[in-house]
């Protein structure tokens, strides 16, 4: 069987599409699995890192702001969608793939809709409660339409139920207890741990609003605290903030697992991959969705969770240092609403979503 994998652009595309092709190269070995993408964007370095062939097309995004600028770059991108729609024929008429799975971004789409126009079996996997614009081109042609949220179905037209099929999230997560987290943490029972950070390259506004509430905490002594900045914030936080037992600063927090786990309650932006962890970890959340995403995504995928009962959120508009220490020190010191929000958290959680994928993926066969 041989699988072809189409999307890039950011992390929230190119993970989920790795972590199917893991998974299914676990369950079969002898698969083949090859990628398109962009050369200038991060699947370029992901999916060559990860084992896999990588083919490149020049294609680039429409600028949805108005202005001079931003019509000329829609001009070119004009120009590249259908140049880059006969670079995806060639390279599918050489590669022959069996499937090809689009998980989103602009690259996905000359690659999925050449696949079906050339009778290739298609299947798309959505990663966020408000589907972009290439998953609602492509889904009513596609052979299977997976969700990792069920409130996509309603923004899509499509003849045939979708599968909700969860987002693949890192197992290694789930293996962590608490009690063993706290201890390679160097952190008691004394007081609870809140745990937040703005995406690995960070977040100016979530930063700014986290170091008000580190100094406050600092200074009241009321939580374990680990941050992770980002690289560009990294510098002046730790200069900013004065130095204590109960606060870590990290620029990139590289042991996720053992932070999660121990962790009562968790600050963070809302993209899917980064939700789904967060649920399946049974984790209490302020959520900060991001303004700068194409559909508003984050919003929609964070008042998910937020109608579930398991997170609160704070727009960026609304996010200041004196609006998230409120919120925070309410709901540290609410034990038994932290135990519901948990329980919540993990209830609507789908921690097995590889193998929900896997056996769709099965099922076009």
């Amino acid at each position: 069987m041989h699988i072809l994998f189409a999307g890039g652009g950011t992390a929230g595309h190119i993970n989920p599409a790795l972590a199917i092709a893991g998974y299914v190269k676990q369950m079969e070995p002898d698969t083949k699995i090859s990628y398109i993408g962009t050369a200038k964007k991060l699947e370029a370095k992901l999916v060559p890192a990860a084992g896999y062939d990588f083919y490149n097309i020049d294609v680039a995004g429409f600028q949805r702001k108005i202005s001079v600028k931003n019509i000329g770059r829609n001009f070119v991108a004009v120009y590249k969608m259908f140049a880059s729609s006969h670079e995806a024929k060639k390279l599918l008429k050489k590669l022959k793939p069996d499937l090809v799975i689009g998980t989103g971004g602009y690259v996905s789409g000359p690659v999925v809709r050449e696949a079906q126009r050339l009778g290739i079996k298609t299947a798309i996997h959505e990663q966020n409660a408000f589907p972009g614009v290439t998953t609602k081109m492509l889904a009513p042609h596609a052979d299977a339409v997976m969700l990792a949220m069920p409130e996509a179905e309603k923004y899509l037209n499509l003849t045939k139920k979708p599968i909700i099929t969860g987002n693949p999230i890192r197992l290694e997560l789930l293996r962590v207890h608490r009690e063993e987290a706290r201890k390679k943490l160097g952190i008691g029972e004394d007081r609870p741990l809140v745990l937040s950070f703005g995406g690995s390259l960070g977040a100016r506004k979530v930063n700014e609003a986290v170091l008000g509430l580190a100094k406050w905490n600092v200074k009241n002594q009321v939580f374990y605290h680990i941050h992770g900045t980002g690289k560009e914030y990294y510098k002046d936080f730790v200069t900013a903030v004065p130095k204590s037992r109960l606060l870590t600063v990290k620029e990139y927090i590289d042991n996720m697992d053992i932070c999660m786990a121990a962790a009562d309650l968790v600050i963070c932006r809302c993209g899917a991959i980064t939700l789904g962890e967060i649920s399946a970890c049974g984790k209490p959340a302020i959520l900060i969705p991001s303004p700068n995403v194409a559909e508003n995504h984050q919003y929609h995928n964070g008042m998910t969770l937020k109608k579930a009962g398991s997170a609160e959120m704070i727009e960026e508009k609304d996010l200041t240092a004196a609006s998230l220490i409120a919120m925070t020190e309410k709901m540290i010191g609410d034990p038994e609403r932290l135990r519901q929000m948990s329980a919540t958290a993990k209830e609507n959680a789908i921690i097995d979503a590889n193998e929900r994928i896997y056996q769709v993926i099965q099922s076009l066969f």
